[in-house]
C-alpha cells in the first residue's frame, strides 16, 4: 500500500535530494512537496508521515521569514497527533525547538563530509536498524541543538563537529531529527548546493571551503551514503 508523506521544503534549490527521491520510488512512498515559503500549508490530516527538510532560515528568524510562524504551528499540531515525523537539518531544529530544546550557534560551522557515530541509544533505535554505526555524514549548518537537551530527548548520533547529530524522544521512536543532510549527499546534489549557497559559504568568517574536495568526497562516499539512507528511509516507513 502506498504511504503518503508530506514534505516541507524551505528554499527552491534544496529539495528532497536524489537519495530521498530514489528511496521513495523504491519503497512506494508518495511525496507531496509543500513549498512553505510561497504556498499555504494544507490540512495534514490525510498524511501518514511528515518530513521537514533543511534550508537557509534559522529557527528564530520569524520576522525575516514569516512563513516560519505558520510552519511551527503546523509542526506542533502534527506532533500532538503522534504520527511519524522526520526532521532534517533545519527540520531537525524545528522539531527540537517545538519539543523544548534550545537552538543556537554551534561551536563550529559544519560543512562537507565528516565521520559520525551512533550512540548506544542510536544503535538500539529502529530508525538506524541495518545502518552502519560509523557513518559518513553530509553536513551544511552553523546552528545546532545545544546540549544539555531536555530529559525526554535521546541523542542517537554524534560527531566531532556537532554533539546532537540525531535525536528521538523517549517512548516516541517515530519522532526523529537528523542534523545531517544525507538525503542530498549525491554528487549531483552537492554540486547544486555549492553553487546555490555560494554566498553563504563565502560569508562564514575564518572558514575555508574546499569545493573540489567536497565534490570528490561526494563521489567517493556516494554508495555508502545511498545504502545507509535507503535503509534509514525503509526503517522510517516501517514506523508508519
Amino acid at each position: 500500500m502506498t504511504k503518503h508523506i508530506c514534505v516541507f521544503q524551505h528554499v527552491s534549490w534544496e529539495g528532497p535530494g536524489q537519495h530521498l527521491l530514489t528511496a521513495a520510488l523504491k519503497w512506494n512512498a508518495a511525496l507531496d512537496i509543500i513549498k512553505v515559503w510561497k504556498e499555504p500549508i494544507p490540512s495534514l490530516s490525510s498524511y501518514d508521515a511528515l518530513i521537514i527538510l533543511g534550508g537557509g532560515p534559522n529557527v528564530d528568524q520569524e520576522e525575516e521569514y514569516p512563513f516560519l510562524i505558520g510552519e511551527k504551528k503546523a509542526i506542533r499540531s502534527w506532533l500532538t497527533t503522534d504520527r511519524p515525523c522526520l526532521g532534517i537539518c533545519l527540520g531537525h531544529q524545528l522539531i527540537a525547538e517545538s519539543l523544548g530544546a534550545r537552538i543556537a550557534a554551534n561551536f563550529c560551522h559544519s560543512i562537507g563530509f565528516i565521520d559520525g557515530h551512533l550512540t548506544g541509544d542510536g544503535r538500539r533505535h529502529p530508525i538506524f536498524r541495518g545502518v552502519d554505526p560509523h557513518l559518513t555524514l553530509f553536513k551544511w549548518h552553523g546552528n545546532a541543538v545545544i546540549p544539555p537537551v531536555p530529559r525526554h530527548f535521546r541523542i542517537l548520533a554524534t560527531s566531532a563537529e556537532c554533539q546532537v547529530e540525531a535525536f528521538s524522544i523517549a517512548d516516541r521512536p517515530h519522532i526523529v531529527g537528523m542534523q545531517f543532510d544525507n538525503h542530498a549527499g549525491s554528487p549531483e546534489d552537492v554540486v547544486t548546493w555549492l553553487a546555490e549557497d555560494s554566498h553563504w559559504l563565502t560569508s562564514i568568517p575564518g572558514k575555508q571551503i574546499n569545493r573540489k574536495q567536497i565534490i570528490a568526497d561526494a563521489k567517493k562516499d556516494q554508495q555508502h551514503i545511498k545504502r545507509n539512507f535507503h535503509s534509514l528511509f525503509l526503517n522510517f516507513l516501517s514506523m508508519l
